[in-house]
């Protein structure tokens, strides 16, 4: 494996990682609805506004969807991940709506060595993103796999 910016050492406790932004379209909202989640407050502005959610909205999942991608960009594709062994809590805490901005961090609440495979540790984090008024739309809590850097290498 290449030499990674982000291995299981480089993981500290309490820190916070940018994980940058990325705007929220009308039509990337209906697209991934069209596929996945089909409701009408994912498909149709008149629905959106007519739903508690206040106008087309972003399925919780393609939220999901949004934060894994910047994830990834920011962390995930320059390190030792080696995957996840699943996600502890998923909030949507307010809508995601056509031309908002979201942007993320991700916190590591805590790490440690895996006791079943030496060349492994799992960094658990707290993710969230916000919309452009600053406020908190989504909070994902999991636990990461990385490789140590000695093993990686």
């Amino acid at each position: 494996m290449a030499a990674k910016k982000w291995a299981f050492e480089d993981f500290a406790e309490g820190s916070s990682i940018d994980l940058g932004s990325k705007d929220v379209t009308a039509q990337e909202i209906v697209e991934f609805a069209s596929e996945f989640d089909p409701q009408p407050m994912h498909l149709d502005e008149a629905a959106g506004r007519a739903s508690i959610l206040g106008g087309l909205s972003a399925s919780g999942w393609h939220t999901c969807a949004i934060f894994m991608r910047l994830l990834c960009d920011a962390v995930l594709l320059d390190s030792t991940s080696q995957g996840a062994p699943g996600v502890d809590r998923i909030k949507w805490k307010k809508p995601v709506l056509a031309g908002d901005r979201l942007s993320g961090t991700m916190t590591v609440l805590a790490k440690r060595p895996s006791k079943s495979r030496p060349a492994i540790g799992l960094v658990t984090m707290r993710s969230e993103l916000f919309n452009q008024r600053g406020e908190s739309v989504f909070e994902l809590e999991n636990t990461g796999m990385f490789m140590k850097r000695e093993a990686a290498a």
